[in-house]
């Protein structure tokens, strides 16, 4: 019972610690609720909305193969024609030079001619607008051509698309789940700033030379933290479903796994930076070092496969890689327990989890003998 006492005592006073900081709330809940906010608002529109490309048409020289071009582009529902007029090619120039329209399709002037010519404007050349402009056209040349000789089409391409969750996938299912794994591993990284203070008071020192159990001291900020972590991933969650439309078919048991350890583990990096930092500024300018390069090298935003290939290895070292991956497979795509990709970045994290506690708990331990001396 005295040290349930003890623990109890010690859970609330590591609380009031907590609400008190408001360092660790602004990283830990405002910080990620008003980043995926941002980015879901910018990048998460509607993934059935169909891609259009603007386009101007130009037919001067007006004769029946121009005519029957025409009839063929106006069919196609990826080029949206600024006008139901065609218009003169200097005025379609002119509106690919100020970027109203992504390209200016030129028809054959006679009957006898065998190209189409088609304008972009030189900045735009390689986006994605222009290249789906041109794409279209050439696969329009091609059937023209089969058709002009009389052959008809033999092969032809069929489309899939697959997933390996329940149903249909978007952006912002992608996101949720990548920024509830990073508000819980800044929730760990920043949450141990109080520990910086406690030792530069002396409250550590003191706390050692009283009955108190050291162990129940960290069994109870481990716990506390915890439940910080509980309510990040329930407040994102939230958020992320009922106003942003969310999907999430969670397995239990994998969530489970993925959180405690991935909780435990940035929980632990917190407590490593906190046993070299001498200051609470020092501590914050480590932990923000920390968190910067791990929110845009960890697939948090978008996926680490559209990164320079000469980063991607060192996106598959961090432990905020894993864990986001983690998440999305055990909160959108349903993943068993069983998977061995989710114990590989299990193990990933853990690695990095025990080692910063080992390596923490022996500077913490080394400056106690030192302060003794």
């Amino acid at each position: 019972m005295n040290n349930y006492k003890q623990f109890k005592q010690m859970f609330l006073a590591q609380l009031k610690l907590t609400l008190r900081e408001k360092q660790a709330w602004f990283w830990g809940i405002f910080f990620p609720v008003i980043l995926m906010v941002i980015f879901m608002v910018i990048f998460s529109g509607d993934s059935s909305d169909e891609f259009q490309s603007k386009v101007a048409i130009v037919d001067e020289n007006q004769n029946s193969t121009s005519e029957t071009m025409l009839a063929g582009l106006k069919q196609i529902p990826v080029l949206e024609v600024k006008t139901d007029q065609t218009v003169s090619q200097e005025k379609a120039t002119e509106w690919v030079k100020e970027q109203e329209v992504d390209a200016a399709i030129i028809l054959p002037a006679s009957k006898e001619a065998t190209s189409i010519e088609l304008i972009v404007n030189k900045e735009n050349e390689q986006n994605a607008s222009t290249q789906v402009v041109a794409g279209v056209l050439d696969k329009f040349v091609q059937q023209a051509n089969l058709s002009a000789a009389g052959a008809a089409p033999i092969y032809e391409v069929q489309f899939e698309s697959v997933s390996s969750g329940n149903n249909e996938l978007d952006y912002t299912d992608f996101l949720l789940t990548g920024m509830i794994a990073l508000a819980i591993a800044q929730g760990g990284l920043f949450g141990m700033v109080d520990l910086v203070e406690m030792r530069r008071k002396g409250l550590i020192k003191r706390l050692r030379m009283t009955p108190a159990k050291m162990g129940i001291f960290g069994l109870s900020d481990m716990v506390m933290r915890l439940l910080f972590s509980i309510i990040q991933i329930i407040l994102l969650s939230l958020i992320g479903v009922f106003i942003f439309g969310a999907n999430l078919y969670i397995n239990i048991l994998s969530l489970i796994v993925i959180f405690l350890i991935g909780a435990l583990s940035f929980n632990a990096l917190g407590y490593f930076i906190s046993a070299f930092s001498k200051t609470t500024e020092a501590y914050m300018g480590v932990a923000n070092i920390i968190s910067f390069l791990m929110m845009f090298l960890s697939g948090v935003f978008f996926p680490i496969e559209s990164m320079p290939e000469w980063l991607q290895p060192v996106s598959n070292i961090l432990p905020l890689t894993y864990f986001a991956e983690g998440l999305r497979d055990s909160m959108v795509y349903d993943t068993s327990i069983l998977s061995s990709s989710l114990w590989f970045g299990v193990g990933n994290m853990a690695i990095w989890g025990g080692v910063a506690f080992i390596i923490g708990s022996w500077l913490y331990k080394r400056k106690s003998i030192v302060a003794t001396r």
